[in-house]
């Protein structure tokens, strides 16, 4: 994709649903280049195989994208039970697997380590 020169003065935000198979950074290129802004940034990644909503802010706005990764957010996700990979998702290697399954209550207990603030700290 060749890049302009001298992109349009536009400013504001878009909402997009990003399809599994691209990175956030992508998306955003996308965005900036079919609208013709000189800048543009996004509020939060996305892994590539995520889908979802990613807000993209175009010109000026991007001045606002703190407002909008400080924010409360909720996801929605599944779980393979019994199985661990080298990436911590399921596009990585297998590196240990289990037939045992826990329990509701276990299940509860463990949710409740995704509550509130955390640091993701990804794997080496």
């Amino acid at each position: 994709m060749a890049r302009r020169k001298n992109g349009r003065d536009i400013s504001g935000w878009l909402v997009v649903d990003k399809p599994a198979g691209i990175s956030s950074n992508a998306v955003v290129n996308k965005v900036r280049w079919a609208c013709g802004a000189k800048k543009a940034g996004h509020a939060g990644t996305l892994d590539p195989e995520a889908t979802g909503v990613l807000a993209v802010a175009l010109g000026e706005a991007t001045k606002t994208v703190p407002y909008i990764t400080d924010a409360l957010k909720a996801y929605r996700f599944t779980v393979r039970l019994g199985q661990a990979t080298n990436t911590d998702d399921g596009e990585g290697e297998i590196i240990a697997s289990s037939d045992a399954r826990p329990t509701d209550a276990q299940i509860v207990e463990a949710l409740k380590a995704f509550e509130g603030d955390i640091l993701q700290i990804p794997p080496k």
